[in-house]
C-alpha cells in the first residue's frame, strides 16, 4: 500500500509540473483561450478589448448641382395679378359659403419649387390670405426660418418675408412630419379653426387658370361667364354639398389638388402614419371608398407635376420683359466634353423656350403670352417623367452646414427611401396584398385590415 501511495504521489507530481511547463511554454495560447471562452460567455467584453472599429466612409459624389437660384430675386412688393384672374372679394359667399375655404400647402425642402407653386396660384386668382403654407421642416428649423437664420442653400430654407410681402400665411408643424402625419395635421387644422371644406396641394405643382377656354368647364378669360381656378373650385365644392352624396374628395389632377371634406376623413380614422409616403394614398382613398364615400374627378385648371423652376417667376405675372424659361434645381451631370479644355454644354432638356408669336397688340399679346406658359408648363412636365425620376428636385440643395437644425441632404433623401420602403410593407402585411387595386383586385372590406393572410403565397 506504502509503495502504491508513493507511486501515485509521483504520478500527480509529474502531471503537475508537465502542466506547468506547458502553460509556462504557451502563454499566448491560454490567453487567447481565455478570451475565446470570456467572447462567449461576455461578447461585449471581446469588443472593448479589441478596441473601436475603423471608421469607412463612402465615397464623396462626383457631380454636385450648382447652388440654386433665387427664382423671385429682389421682391418688395407683390406683382400685380393679371386683370382677369383677381378675385372677386368674398367670392365664398356666392357660392353659398360663410368662410373662404383655405388651400393648404405642405413644406419641407426645396424653396424655389414652393415658390414658383404659390405664385402660380396666386397669378392664378387663388386669394393669397387663403393660402396656408404649412412648414414642415421640424419645429428648430422653423424657428430658425423665422428669425432669418437659413441660407438659400440650405434644403429646409423657407424666406418668410417673401412670403409674407405676397400676402400667404405661414404655419409651423411642431416637429417634422412624414406625409401621412401631414394629413392628419392638416386636419386636425380644419378642427381647430372651424373648416368643415379645405383644399390641399402639392408643393410641385404649376398652376395656370384655363384662360383659353374649356368646353363645358368655362369660356376664355375676357369673356362673360370666365372663371378663374379659385372660382371653379368654389363652384365644385357648391355642387359636392349640394349633391347630396356621402362624398369625400374632389380630385383636381388626381391630388395633385384636391378637395377634402373633413367629416369623411374623420370617419375612416385619417391617414395610417405607419405608411408615411407611398402607398398610403392607396390604403386611405380605398378605406374611403371601403366606408362608402365617393371621390369624383373635376376640371378647375391646368395643374402641372413639374421638377424644374421658371428662371423668373414674374412670368407667372405675364410680365412681358420676362420670357419663359426653365432651369432644374438639380440637373444631371453635363456629358463629358469631346474636346479637351472644352467647357461643358448644358444637359439637353434642361432649359425650354416656348415658340414666339408675331401677333400684336394687348389682347392678343396677353393671349400669346399666356400660350408661352402653358408651352413651357407642358415641357416641363415632360422632363419630370423623363429618365431621371420624378422627386430628382428634391436633392438640388446641398448647403447649410453649421445652420441650426442641419441635416444632410444624403440623409434626408436616404431616410425618406428607408421609411418609404417600410410603409410598402406595413401595406403589405395589413392588406394581405401587395398591390394598389384593394377595391378592384380583392373582395377585402374595411374591417379587414391587420386580419388577413398574404393572397400571393
Amino acid at each position: 500500500m506504502r509503495g502504491r501511495r508513493r507511486y501515485a504521489l509521483l504520478a500527480a507530481g509529474m502531471t503537475a509540473m508537465c502542466v506547468a511547463l506547458l502553460l509556462l511554454r504557451d502563454d499566448a495560447r491560454a490567453a487567447r483561450a481565455k478570451d475565446y471562452v470570456s467572447g462567449i460567455v461576455d461578447p461585449g467584453k471581446s469588443k472593448e478589448a479589441a478596441g473601436p472599429s475603423a471608421v469607412r466612409y463612402l465615397p464623396e459624389p462626383t457631380w454636385t448641382p450648382p447652388p440654386i437660384r433665387d427664382p423671385m430675386p429682389g421682391l418688395t412688393t407683390a406683382p400685380a395679378v393679371p386683370a382677369w384672374n383677381r378675385p372677386r372679394k368674398n367670392a365664398h359667399a356666392h357660392y353659398g359659403l360663410d368662410y373662404a375655404p383655405p388651400l393648404l400647402i405642405g413644406f419641407t425642402r426645396t424653396w424655389p419649387v414652393l415658390l414658383q407653386a404659390v405664385a402660380s396660384y396666386i397669378a392664378a386668382g387663388w386669394p393669397p390670405d387663403s393660402i396656408w403654407v404649412v412648414e414642415n421642416t421640424g419645429g428648430g428649423a422653423h424657428r430658425a426660418n423665422a428669425q432669418g437664420r437659413l441660407t438659400l442653400q440650405n434644403p429646409l430654407f423657407l424666406d418668410h418675408g417673401v412670403l409674407a410681402r405676397l400676402g400667404v400665411r405661414v404655419v409651423a408643424a411642431p416637429v417634422l412630419l412624414s406625409f401621412a402625419q401631414l394629413q392628419n395635421y392638416y386636419t386636425t387644422l380644419a378642427h381647430e379653426h372651424a373648416w368643415p371644406y379645405y383644399f390641399w396641394s402639392h408643393m410641385d405643382v404649376l398652376v395656370l387658370s384655363l384662360e383659353d377656354g374649356l368646353d363645358g368647364v368655362t369660356p376664355p378669360a375676357g369673356q362673360p361667364g370666365y372663371r378663374s381656378v379659385y372660382e371653379l373650385c368654389l363652384a365644385e365644392l357648391q355642387r359636392s354639398r349640394d349633391g347630396g352624396e356621402r362624398w369625400s374628395n374632389v380630385f383636381f389632377s388626381y391630388d395633385h389638388l384636391s378637395l377634402v371634406n373633413r367629416e369623411a376623413y374623420d370617419d375612416v380614422g385619417g391617414w395610417d402614419p405607419f405608411i408615411p409616403y407611398y402607398m398610403n394614398d392607396c390604403d386611405m382613398h380605398s378605406r374611403l371608398a371601403m366606408r362608402n364615400w365617393t371621390q369624383r374627378d373635376a376640371r378647375s385648371s391646368i395643374v402641372t407635376d413639374v421638377s424644374a423652376v421658371l428662371d423668373d417667376l414674374r412670368a407667372l405675372y405675364r410680365d412681358p420683359s420676362v420670357e419663359p424659361v426653365f432651369t432644374d434645381p438639380n440637373p444631371p451631370p453635363p456629358e463629358p466634353s469631346a474636346a479637351e479644355g472644352k467647357p461643358p454644354q448644358a444637359p439637353k432638356g434642361v432649359v425650354a423656350r416656348a415658340p414666339h408669336d408675331s401677333a400684336s397688340g394687348p389682347d392678343a399679346a396677353a393671349k400669346a403670352y399666356f400660350l408661352k406658359l402653358k408651352s413651357v408648363a407642358d415641357s416641363m412636365f415632360h422632363y419630370k417623367h423623363g429618365g431621371r425620376g420624378r422627386n430628382t428636385w428634391q436633392l438640388g440643395q446641398h448647403g447649410g452646414l453649421g445652420e441650426p437644425y442641419h441635416y444632410p441632404a444624403r440623409g434626408l433623401a436616404e431616410a425618406v427611401d428607408i421609411m418609404t420602403e417600410a410603409g410598402r410593407e406595413v401595406f403589405r402585411r395589413k392588406w394581405g396584398h401587395r398591390d394598389c387595386d384593394l377595391l378592384s383586385g380583392t373582395k377585402l372590406r374595411f374591417d379587414d385590415q391587420w386580419r388577413v393572410a398574404k393572397d400571393w403565397e
